[in-house]
């Protein structure tokens, strides 16, 4: 349990270092996020970023509890 807290903290501080670069990632713009603009309704769901993350996260988990 220490050992994937120490993990998720380390990675949280590298995100947080990382953010001016990150934020310039099209992440929320990518091609298959949905986004519907009508005259007093706007909504808007990002399905392939979402995807996305996932895969990654899911990636990410698997090798941390590979070891």
């Amino acid at each position: 349990m220490s050992r994937i807290l120490i993990v998720i903290g380390v990675v949280v501080a590298l995100v947080g270092v990382a953010w001016p670069w990150l934020s310039k990632l099209p992440l929320g713009r990518l091609p298959g996020d949905i986004r519907v603009e009508r005259p007093g309704f706007s909504f808007y769901f990002p399905l392939m970023t979402s995807i996305l993350v996932s895969v990654v996260v899911s990636l990410v988990l698997w090798l941390v509890r590979r070891k």
